[in-house]
């Protein structure tokens, strides 16, 4: 549990990093950098949801 908001964590400071830095320098290449890192940090939670909602309905089974 800790590990998978740890991983969530860093990759919101990461996004966040790209798009500050796509804001300073105006270059394309942070904004699609930020975009990708985003897009795997919405992958990631969704996997983190999947496992907690597969652990609770594993008693039911």
């Amino acid at each position: 549990m800790v590990i998978f908001r740890l991983v969530f964590g860093l990759l919101l400071l990461a996004a966040l990093l790209c798009f500050a830095l796509y804001i300073g320098t105006q270059q394309r290449v942070w904004l699609q950098r930020g975009l990708v890192v985003v897009k795997w940090t919405v992958l990631a939670g969704l996997g983190f949801f999947a496992v907690i909602a597969l652990e609770r309905l594993a008693p039911l089974l």
